[in-house]
């Protein structure tokens, strides 16, 4: 065997394509040891009561107005004979939800973490405001980040997390507990992680395919939610309009002895209709929330293939670096130079090393392949471990993508469906108006 040939097999075993009998038989596995793990929900009721704005000093000591959030806990055991005590509760702003979600990005990187709600409103119809004080978008935002605790406490890996249930349980203290972790240290950077997405030679062609899904499915959903808004405020107008038709009929009826009590009634249908238009959108904004925590779960799923490609990456240069190891020690028993280097040229020029030199620099190259050796070990076992537990997760997530999605579009369109209904009611109910006149 060459002496560059063997480490390159080791670079692929961390890499190898599992086939869907083994890949079938790794979850199958995995799951019986998740159905030892209890999920949070079971012990304990999660809720985001209310919100509540403030105003205090910021870091620099400039006043700003902020929002917190209300965090309920109760153990599920603690009902007992139809008595519900009181929640235990403690207040977290925005801010801290993003702290929480940072640390189990980088504790947790073969998970796809829940994302939070928008800090801003996006992709909005022209109506909806944009502020981040508009008590309806800070409603909005109460209902997702209770979404995202909830997801949290039901996921078999994250609820078991102590910082994630100090976050739920004391108010006090828990950002210190964070940094200790010293979770920041170990974030891999932007820069670290493009560099290894372009210089991997052996990629996971899953998680590659994975990655332009998570791309095609944000274009898909950004352009859903898009067509939604433009189609909202086209909506808006048309149902405001019909309140023309109710103001005409009302100056109408004042000039008709028989006709008029016909014309003001059907004016008010009118009226009722076009003011219906408001409660109508913004329970048309719920669903549109579910379809963007969708969008920003693309972007959870990327972070999950970049990790592989960094772990990837790592066992590769191990790899290379145990080979060129190998090659050093090849040429030095030889005495051969394979390739072109300054210590072939420096041998040339002022002669060969003794035999004691040669054998203190080759006892070095034993010790160094020895380790190289062990590293590449290490790190095949960890891209071994992370394909697995990651992969697995990634197929719960699909799961969960498909249920959410497919019920969040047929309610949607029964919601439309209703809507038009209560708009054929409408002109109903005005035909009746007419018949009586």
């Amino acid at each position: 065997m060459m002496a560059d040939s063997g480490p390159e097999e080791i670079a692929v075993i961390g890499n190898t394509d599992l086939t869907s009998a083994e890949l079938e038989n790794n979850i199958k596995n995995t799951m019986v040891e998740i159905e030892k793990w209890t999920s949070l929900l079971r012990k304990m009721e999660i809720s985001v009561g209310e919100a509540e704005k403030r105003t205090g000093k910021n870091t620099v000591n400039m006043q700003e107005i902020y929002t917190v959030y209300l965090i309920e806990t109760r153990p599920v055991d603690a009902v007992t004979e139809g008595i519900i005590p009181a929640p235990d509760s403690l207040w977290r702003r925005y801010s801290e939800f993003e702290l929480l979600r940072n640390y189990l990005l980088v504790t947790y990187p073969f998970v796809v973490v829940a994302p939070l709600p928008e800090k801003r409103a996006e992709i909005v119809w022209h109506k909806l405001s944009a502020d981040n004080m508009d008590p309806d978008f800070v409603e909005r935002r109460r209902v997702g980040l209770e979404n995202f605790l909830l997801r949290l406490a039901s996921h078999p890996v994250l609820c078991n997390d102590k910082i994630f249930y100090i976050f739920l349980t004391e108010e006090k203290g828990w950002k210190e507990m964070v940094y200790e972790t010293g979770f920041q240290a170990k974030a891999d950077s932007r820069l670290k992680a493009m560099n290894a997405a372009f210089r991997v030679k052996n990629p996971d062609k899953r998680f590659t395919e994975l990655k332009h899904y998570s791309d095609e499915l944000q274009t898909v959903v950004s352009q859903l939610l898009r067509v939604r808004a433009r189609v909202a405020d086209r909506l808006y107008g048309v149902y405001k309009v019909h309140g023309n038709y109710g103001r005409v009929f009302s100056e109408w009826s004042a000039i008709e002895k028989e006709m008029g009590d016909g014309l003001q009634s059907a004016g008010h249908h009118m009226d009722a209709y076009a003011a219906s238009v408001d409660d109508i959108l913004e329970e048309e904004e719920h669903y549109a929330d579910q379809l963007k925590e969708y969008l920003f779960y693309t972007e959870a799923l990327r972070a999950v293939c970049r990790k592989h490609e960094l772990t990837q990456f790592e066992l590769e240069m191990a790899a290379q670096d145990l080979a060129s190891k190998k090659q050093q020690k090849e040429e030095l028993v030889t005495g051969t130079v394979r390739t072109f280097s300054l210590k072939g040229m420096t041998s040339k020029l002022f002669g060969q090393e003794t035999a004691e030199q040669r054998e203190a620099k080759l006892q070095v190259l034993e010790q160094q392949i020895e380790e190289g050796e062990e590293a590449v070990k290490e790190k095949n076992t960890e891209s071994d471990e992370f394909v697995k537990t990651a992969w697995l997760d990634i197929e719960h997530f699909k799961d969960q993508k498909d249920r959410d999605l497919k019920e969040a579009l047929i309610s949607y369109a029964i919601m439309q469906i209703s809507r038009c209904k209560k708009g054929i009611q409408m002109w109903t109910n005005a035909k009746e108006c007419f018949n009586k006149m």
